[in-house]
């Protein structure tokens, strides 16, 4: 079948998830975070993930926004940081993350080629619609989908049926593109076509599933449009 829609993970495949901590320690008064940022980032995406796995396994959802809010509370205490006013400028900061900076060129030449184009996040509708808006790439995608319509979190099949119920398009006529080894595991098992961004040049995840080909960033999502 023919690709008609490219599907995009958010936080770490659009957006930089290290944004927040990074900003926060070149910012005026950063100096706690100068040095240990890059770890304290890294805990804080580690137990965000995890919290998402383990509140899935267990049936006690709780939306991203507060799963957020937990990990970063964890993270500061392991890093021994206190104080609500580094606290809320992180949480603040994580609702206008930055995007990696191919993003922008990269849909808009999607776009031009008739490509249709939408988001499937973890994120809830509002931090999702603040970072779009932050990017300024509001008029790029015809749908942002958020897991809070069913109440779990990926790697759940009910998070990937959205994108055929609300879209009107077969797994195969969908290439979904993450950086998340786990995530593009689970939507080449589902179905879908896959693109796996290894940014962080990663080892393949032992899963259930194997993606269909991996770029280093997303220039190349063109190109595996084009040998589709």
């Amino acid at each position: 079948m023919t690709i008609r829609l490219c599907v995009f993970d958010a936080y770490g495949t659009l957006f930089d998830v290290d944004g927040a901590a990074r900003r926060a320690a070149s910012a005026p008064g950063g100096q706690a975070l100068a040095q240990i940022w890059p770890q304290l980032s890294a805990n804080w995406r580690r137990k965000q993930l995890e919290y998402t796995w383990l509140r899935a396994a267990a049936g006690h959802h709780a939306d991203f926004a507060q799963v957020t809010e937990d990990a970063l509370d964890w993270a500061l205490e392991e890093a021994g940081l206190e104080g609500a006013a580094l606290r809320a400028r992180l949480l603040a900061l994580y609702l206008e993350l930055p995007v990696f900076p191919e993003v922008p060129d990269s849909l808009q030449g999607l776009a031009a080629h008739g490509m249709a184009l939408a988001i499937l996040s973890n994120g809830t509708p509002d931090m999702l619609a603040s970072a779009v808006r932050a990017a300024r790439l509001q008029d790029m995608f015809q749908a942002v989908l958020s897991v809070e319509d069913v109440g779990v979190f990926k790697p759940a099949g009910a998070v990937y049926d959205m994108v055929g119920a609300r879209l009107g398009v077969a797994p195969q006529e969908v290439l979904f593109i993450s950086s998340n080894g786990w995530d593009i595991c689970a939507g080449a098992a589902y179905g879908f076509r896959t693109l796996w961004v290894n940014r962080a040049g990663a080892p393949m995840d032992r899963l259930f599933g194997r993606p269909d080909a991996m770029a280093r960033d997303l220039r190349d999502v063109g190109a595996h449009l084009g040998e589709g």
